[in-house]
This record gives C-alpha cells, sequence and structure tokens, in this order.
C-alpha cells in the first residue's frame, strides 16, 4: 500500500510543491526561500522518518507569513491525502524531546477534527530574521488541513531556537507513531468505524 502524497498549491502569493511519503527513511530536499523553515522541515523529515519534498517561493519581500502558513496548509493536506481511509493506522502519537535546555512535547489525534493546542513560550519575537509567531501560524494551518489534533506543551526552555526546534521533533516523532500500521487493528481505531 502506498501512502504518499504529491501536492502542487499555486496562488498569488505563493507556488508550492510537496511531495511526502510517510513509509520513508527521512530523506528530504527542502528549499522555501525561508532558510529557517527549510531547517525545520528538514529535521521534521528526519525525526518523523516521512521522505519529504518542498519547494516553494513567495513573497517573501513583504514577509515570511504567506510562504509559512502555505507550506503548512500543503503539509497537512499531504499527509490527509496520503493516510487515504486511515485503516489500521495508530491513530495516537505522542512524544517528549529534550534540546540542550528546552524540554517539549507533542500528542496527536489523527482524527478528523482539526484542533491545535499551542502552549509554547517563545522568549523572543525572532530568529534571525525569522518571526517566530509563524511557528503557530505554521502548525494551525497544517492541523486545519491535515484534520489532526495537536497539543504542544513546552515544559520549560531558554533558547528561542532550541524551543521551535524540539516542537518540530516532538512533533514528527508522535506523527510517525500515530501514522504506523498496526495489523491489530481491523478497520479504523474508532468505535464510529470511520475517522
Amino acid at each position: 500500500m502506498s501512502r504518499q502524497a504529491n501536492i502542487e498549491r499555486i496562488t498569488k502569493e505563493t507556488q508550492i510543491k510537496l511531495s511526502l511519503d510517510i513509509d520513508g527513511t527521512g530523506q528530504s530536499k527542502i528549499c522555501t526561500s525561508v532558510p529557517f523553515l527549510d531547517h525545520m522541515l528538514d529535521l521534521f523529515a528526519r525525526h518523523g522518518l516521512f521522505n519529504l519534498e518542498v519547494e516553494a517561493c513567495g513573497d517573501i519581500d513583504i514577509d515570511f507569513h504567506h510562504t509559512v502558513e502555505d507550506i503548512g496548509i500543503v503539509l497537512g493536506s499531504a499527509f490527509r491525502e496520503a493516510l487515504g481511509d486511515k485503516k489500521g493506522i495508530r491513530r495516537y502519537g505522542q512524544a517528549t524531546v529534550p534540546m540542550d535546555e528546552t524540554l517539549a512535547s507533542a500528542a496527536v489525534d489523527l482524527s478528523g477534527r482539526p484542533y491545535l493546542v499551542y502552549n509554547v513560550r517563545l522568549p523572543k519575537v525572532k530568529i534571525g530574521d525569522f518571526d517566530v509567531e509563524l511557528v503557530r501560524e505554521f502548525f494551525q494551518a497544517f492541523v486545519n488541513n491535515s484534520c489532526a489534533n495537536l497539543h504542544l506543551n513546552v515544559m520549560y526552555g531558554d533558547n528561542v531556537h532550541h524551543v521551535v526546534e524540539a516542537c518540530f521533533k516532538a512533533a514528527a516523532r508522535a506523527l510517525d507513531t500515530a501514522t504506523q500500521i498496526d495489523t491489530r487493528i481491523e478497520g479504523v481505531m474508532s468505535t464510529k468505524g470511520k475517522l
């Protein structure tokens, strides 16, 4: 069973091509014109063991907002498409990841009901020229389009780069668990019979 998706999204603000293989080995080829986001998506692929290719350009002369948010939209859509009817998946996943002084936790439910809980205190507003408020925008767009319930909680952390990186790694590892096929599951992991 192939659990892959190839999505292209073109708007007046952004042009994005994305390829996802959920059952990958963590290989990535990322070029978004937003270097910090490239770094986060690269480690997201590596720690989730997803094969991910992203080619994006957008109106970054204005700011990074449209590009970051739209990549979240496309990545979420790719997960939804690649998972199909979700038969046999574990549905739930969680991971807690340390990054030096930071500890971040992610819990995900691939329930079909999008919701983001974002308890992430960021001690400054920028990492280089990247506005850290866009991290929330990325994850909100991702959950809205993957139809996932995602809880991100940072217990503590002072270095903003470490905080954001721990969130991406924790989310990737939680998604890896939630998307895995469990041969003991008949149909979907729901008493309703549908996710």
